[in-house]
């Protein structure tokens, strides 16, 4: 193996961080922070929807966050953080111009692909927003190749909903079904109340050519797939994610295995198939 060489699977390696530039941070609410990022080699992420990256904060730690942004929005990246630990602590103070390590993308990603020319059932519940904005962003960046687009976003209160501004644009749209809902009421809220699936009672869905696609907790996946598989929509049409799951990103650590399954690299992205064979996923 000559030098050349070498140094280009070094490079490559999914062990070795890039440097990344913090461009821009937006404080979503009291523990949500929105963060775009470029690399600074100037390349692109090359992400698919759904994948994740690993994120190093010098001197603290890593660990991994869904990537929030469409492949269709250029070089800059977005990661969507909770406040929770000493990582995303850590984050929280650095600032503009500030670099952070980058490694991935990682995992396997929602099936856009195989999606074009298909109806799109797009349902969000919680966090699931983060991971999901990606595939939703995207399809409307490529709204001609795809049927109907409904989009389903559960949160607790009014005040935990995320990307209002995005929110607003979505239903505003003609070509979109957004509708969204709260566990409980907040002053001023007129939307509907209740888990997400009481949303289900408002829309029409059409087994015949319908890609479900759900993150969130697991309570409500049991809920959602049994709406959905009560249209008659077959199993491995279901998509679902456990994006909550990873820790090392590349199978080593072990946190993320499931009956044998290493999620991070398998996964995040699943079909209902192949998740009912692992019950501890839908716990």
């Amino acid at each position: 193996m000559n030098v050349q060489t070498a140094t280009e699977l070094i490079l490559d390696s999914p062990f070795l961080p890039r440097s990344a530039e913090i461009v821009r941070k937006d404080r979503l609410n009291d523990t949500e922070t929105l963060y775009q990022l470029r690399l600074m080699d100037g390349s692109e992420l090359g992400h698919l929807p759904g994948q994740f990256v690993e994120v190093s904060v010098y001197g603290v730690g890593e660990a991994p966050f869904s990537i929030s942004s469409s492949p269709t929005r250029g070089r800059a990246f977005e990661l969507c953080i909770r406040r929770v630990g000493d990582v995303t602590g850590g984050l929280e103070r650095l600032g503009l111009g500030d670099q952070v390590g980058i490694r991935g993308p990682l995992g396997r990603g929602f099936p856009i692909e195989t999606m074009r020319g298909k109806k799109a059932l797009l349902i969000a519940g919680g966090l699931g927003i983060v991971p999901l904005r990606s595939l939703i962003v995207n399809i409307l960046d490529e709204r001609e190749d795809f049927d109907d687009v409904t989009i389903l976003y559960g949160s607790k209160s009014p005040d935990d909903l995320l990307f209002r501004d995005e929110l607003t644009q979505w239903e505003a749209r003609e070509d979109v079904d957004f509708r969204v809902t709260t566990d409980i009421a907040g002053p001023g809220w007129k939307g509907n109340v209740g888990p997400v699936t009481t949303l289900f009672r408002r829309i029409e869905v059409d087994c015949r050519n319908t890609v479900p696609v759900m993150v969130g907790p697991p309570v409500m996946f049991r809920h959602v797939v049994k709406q959905v598989l009560a249209c008659g929509i077959p199993e491995d049409r279901i998509i679902m994610s456990l994006e909550r799951r990873m820790k090392c990103g590349i199978g080593e650590c072990g946190h993320c295995q499931i009956n044998g399954v290493y999620v991070c690299q398998e996964g995040p992205v699943f079909t209902y198939a192949e998740l009912k064979r692992m019950e501890e996923a839908m716990l």
